[in-house]
């Protein structure tokens, strides 16, 4: 008997299904490795997030003791007192608490105690950058004797200009109270600090 022959593919066939196995080849590691990069990507952004959340702990940890002292001593509530440094300062970050420990964004008038910065304010109806001066200190904990002090001494002015922030029993009443004896120019600073103060569960401290 005849022995039957084996089928062929073309050569040029052939070829054509050899460069599209290596082609299938090449994807199939070009999404494995786009796969794994998203993965450490995902990874990556959680370790940062869970770092930053631990710088924020930290932060509020390390302040909070004291901001309770002075609410004993000038009646002025932790959770503002906290969600005003966090809001002005950034965390920390900013130059102003970094550089020279206004956690607060208090200004100043002596050359010889404050640094003069750009800052943004809310006029008519829009933000706009300015120069202003602003208060230098020592320590963290000198800016925040410094910012009890302001809301029992008032301004040059007023000396009760703050006084309602002082009475106020609960952080929503505080809020609203520095934004009526015009802390900030922010018309949204009372939600701001409210928000922080939710966020962060820092009534807790009251």
């Amino acid at each position: 008997m005849a022995k039957r022959r084996k089928h062929q593919l073309p050569i040029g066939l052939s070829i054509v299904i050899a460069i599209l196995m290596i082609c299938v080849g090449i994807v199939g590691v070009q999404t494995l490795m786009v796969r794994r990069e998203a993965a450490r990507q995902q990874q990556l952004a959680a370790s940062e997030s869970q770092a930053a959340a631990a710088a924020k702990d930290a932060f509020i940890d390390r302040l909070a003791p004291y901001a309770q002292a002075l609410q004993k001593e000038y009646a002025v509530l932790p959770s503002i007192t906290l969600a005003q440094a966090i809001l002005e300062s950034d965390w920390g970050h900013s130059t102003l608490a970094s550089q020279y420990h206004n956690l607060f964004g208090i200004k100043g008038s002596d050359p010889a105690t404050t640094k003069l910065l750009a800052t943004k304010e809310y006029v008519n109806g829009q933000w706009v950058t300015v120069k202003a001066r602003f208060r230098v200190y020592d320590s963290d904990v000198a800016s925040m004797k410094a910012h009890a002090l302001l809301f029992v001494n008032g301004t040059a002015w007023n000396a009760n200009q703050y006084l309602a922030v002082r009475q106020a029993k609960d952080y929503k009443t505080a809020a609203y109270a520095l934004k009526a004896g015009g802390y900030a120019t922010d018309p949204d600073y009372p939600e701001k600090l409210i928000r922080v103060v939710e966020t962060y569960d820092l009534n807790r401290l009251d």
